[in-house]
């Protein structure tokens, strides 16, 4: 019987700039120059072309390809048009949501019972920031958080000098 699987780990990704490379290429003035840079994504260049050195042996990398960078440090190129059907960008949420899923995880609470008992204490407590930033409209949002994984949004200096 065939089964159906999804990806469970995520990858970080940059979107490959040939132009960017290039100058970036021409404007090093020693091979270790290139190198520094270059290695971070495992990038080469060779005979007028940029490549990645992957375990399955060398693929060349284009203008607007993804570079993957997985869990082990490894690299690879994937197609954008592929890039895009197989991956999403991870959900950003508010710190407090963040610390809300972080302290259901640590007490090995599912999803749905921390849901529950933010939705309990909000009509005890009237009015619960957290309880209302999940219900109006950010509900999907906070499953695939807690499923895949999520970016804290940036806090926003308000001081002022």
């Amino acid at each position: 019987m065939i089964k159906t699987y999804r990806k469970t780990t995520t990858i970080k990704a940059e979107q490959f700039d040939e132009a960017k490379w290039q100058s970036i290429y021409n404007a090093s003035h020693n091979p270790e120059e290139w190198d520094f840079e270059a290695r971070k994504l495992g990038i080469d260049h060779y005979h007028g072309y940029f490549i990645i050195l992957t375990y399955e042996g060398d693929m060349r990398v284009h203008d607007g390809d993804w570079i993957a960078t997985g869990i082990n440090g490894e690299n690879w190129p994937i197609a954008d048009d592929i890039f895009r059907k197989t991956y999403a960008e991870l959900p950003v949420i508010p710190e407090a949501v963040a610390d809300w899923i972080e302290l259901g995880k640590s007490k090995r609470v599912s999803l749905d019972t921390a849901l529950l008992l933010t939705l309990y204490e909000n009509k005890k407590t009237d009015g619960n920031e957290l309880a209302r930033w999940i219900m109006h409209g950010n509900l999907a949002t906070v499953a695939r958080a807690w499923l895949d994984g999520y970016r804290v949004e940036a806090q926003h200096d308000t001081r002022t000098d």
